[in-house]
């Protein structure tokens, strides 16, 4: 078999967390291969010319928990043409009575926003963002760890004061604590704000993840509000996809190689043991190490063959929860960005107002929402959508022609699966006007504006980007499918029945959203099962020194 066929570890797909996975094994010194099925790297974290001079992010749209992990830095993106804006403010929410709040990384900022609303909610969201920080602060450590007994013990141990603080500081004790961590974040918000405005903003904030108000353990979701404040949010120059470009210069500068337009559709295991992968086109590829960052039952049921699992085995893989999709999004060219009604403010020479930066959070109530969410589970596209406007080009004027502006709307909530019959090649048209509707009781002048749009419903996400039943999660952000139960028990550590198969990706610990966190453990994981195959020790993947040390322990002998 000619040389150009063997590596040392193959991964399949190159979403960035991927590619993250990819660029640890690279630079450790593994002879890397990385297959992607599309045209262009990024996966979910995706950038294209859908019209001629607009780069459109067609999936993520702005960067927040990867801050907390040390990806950017241990990896030095920046040598590879990542940067980032901030954006600030990150949030805004207006409201149909005229009242409006702006949220800014700034807390006390914030805080004399929504004082305009109600001084009582202003104090109580002081109080609520610097609990919930001091408790996060350990979660975020946690997600940064291989969901081990022994790694995520360890570190829990190690920022037990930091929770302690935050349980003593709250006044609402030990107990307390974790009845906030299980209940209901729609309850949470209710017991905490007493205008509907400021339940709604943070209620809306933690949907983002899929679950709807009323699920019990979804606390937390409610307490990342505080991360908005720790890190901001930020947007990638050029276009979210400029990570995923970023970590593919990062994999080829340490030697490895990308391919695209490669779909994987096989994963060879012989005596219980991967072996290496077969392409669409007949190609095949050997490796001792296999990891995947496709869906885990994509890789589990369809590119692993039935006879190499057990069946009772594929029985669980095929019960994981996915759900019936979360939200739909458009992509629209503008003559101009929108003009709220509850903030009538001049516009600068290059036609956005302060606003524009932030996540434009239209969502009335914490009922609108819930509302939303049970039209959803009976099989019907919400008739009254909660929306997420994002305007990049207010920040970012590379990725729109001179003159002109871009908007996406994403919107909460929309069943994959429809009742009634009803096909979404049918009604995405009405379901996108639906979108630019509601957007337009906010601001009126958007169905004017409109030049082009480009819709994604939850068929095109699954049939574009990979993402299983149009779940953005890939598997639903539960309590019992996260940490440990993520995506199963016994493959919570990225690990599968199949020696040397890995998981990656938003299927595993800590789960969805751009953080790069699953790539990051799973190459740490890859790596130390490879020490302790050498009987060496490797100490935690990090940058410069350690990661130098890992290589020449682990490096393979190259090809000629």
């Amino acid at each position: 078999m000619a040389s150009d066929s063997n590596y040392d570890a193959i991964i399949i797909g190159a979403g960035h967390n991927g590619l993250t996975c990819a660029a640890y094994l690279a630079k450790a010194g593994l002879r890397v291969l990385v297959l992607e099925r599309r045209e262009l790297v990024g996966g979910a974290v995706y950038t294209e010319e859908i019209w001629p001079g607009y780069k459109v992010d067609t999936c993520s749209v702005f960067h927040i928990i990867i801050h907390k992990s040390p990806v950017v830095q241990e990896l030095e993106l920046e040598r590879y043409g990542l940067r980032y804006m901030d954006m600030d403010p990150f949030g805004f929410a207006p409201f149909p009575d005229g009242s409006s709040i702006t949220f800014y990384k700034d807390l006390d900022r914030t805080c004399a926003s929504i004082a305009k609303i109600s001084e009582h909610d202003a104090q109580a969201y002081h109080d609520f963002v610097t609990m919930w920080g001091r408790f996060n602060d350990a979660v975020f450590a946690v997600f940064n760890t291989a969901p081990t007994s022994g790694g995520i013990g360890r570190v829990a141990l190690q920022r037990l004061a930091q929770m302690r603080a935050a349980i003593s500081g709250s006044g609402i004790g030990s107990s307390g604590m974790v009845q906030q961590v299980l209940a209901p974040y729609g309850q949470i918000v209710r017991q905490t704000f007493e205008s509907e405005q400021v339940r709604a903003a943070v209620a809306w904030l933690a949907a983002q993840s899929g679950p709807p108000p009323s699920e019990i353990g979804s606390g937390d979701l409610a307490g990342v509000q505080s991360l908005y404040h720790d890190v901001g949010a930020k947007h990638p120059v050029g276009g979210s996809g400029e990570l995923a470009y970023a970590l593919a210069r990062c994999v080829e500068a340490h030697g490895g190689t990308v391919r695209v337009d490669a779909p994987v559709s096989r994963i060879v295991v012989r005596g219980e043991r991967v072996a290496g992968v077969e392409c669409a086109d007949g190609s095949y590829y050997t490796a001792p190490l296999v990891v995947s960052n496709a869906h885990v039952q994509t890789t589990l049921l369809k590119l692993v063959d039935s006879h190499d699992l057990p069946a009772r085995f594929r029985q669980r893989v095929a019960g994981i929860r996915v759900g019936n999709g979360i939200g739909m999004t458009i992509r629209c060219a503008m003559k101009e960005l929108p003009s709220y009604t509850a903030t009538p403010s001049s516009l600068n020479p290059f036609g956005y107002a302060e606003h524009h930066n932030a996540m434009q959070l239209i969502c009335p109530s914490v009922d609108y929402l819930q509302k939303a969410y049970d039209e959803a589970a009976q099989g019907q596209p919400a008739s009254h959508p909660a929306l997420v406007v994002m305007t990049p080009s207010g920040i970012d004027r590379s990725i729109v022609p001179q003159g002109k502006q871009s908007l996406y709307i994403w919107a909460q909530y929309h069943p994959y699966k429809l009742a009634g019959g009803q096909q979404w090649a049918d009604i995405r048209q009405r379901e996108a006007e639906r979108l630019l509707a509601t957007l337009g009781e906010y601001a009126p002048n958007v169905l004017d504006a409109v030049e082009d749009v480009f819709i994604e419903d939850p068929e095109d996400l699954e049939r574009r980007v990979g993402l299983v039943s149009g779940n953005i999660m890939h598997v639903d952000m539960s309590l019992d499918q996260m940490f440990f139960f993520r995506p199963l028990p016994e493959l919570a550590g990225y690990r599968t029945p199949i020696s040397g198969l890995y998981l990656t990706g938003a299927s595993t610990h800590p789960g969805g959203g751009v953080s790069a966190m699953p790539g990051r453990n799973a190459a740490n994981v890859v790596l130390g099962d490879l020490a302790k195959r050498k009987r060496w020790f490797v100490g935690p993947l990090v940058a410069g020194a350690a990661a130098a040390g890992a290589a020449v322990m682990i490096r393979r002998k190259r090809e000629p």
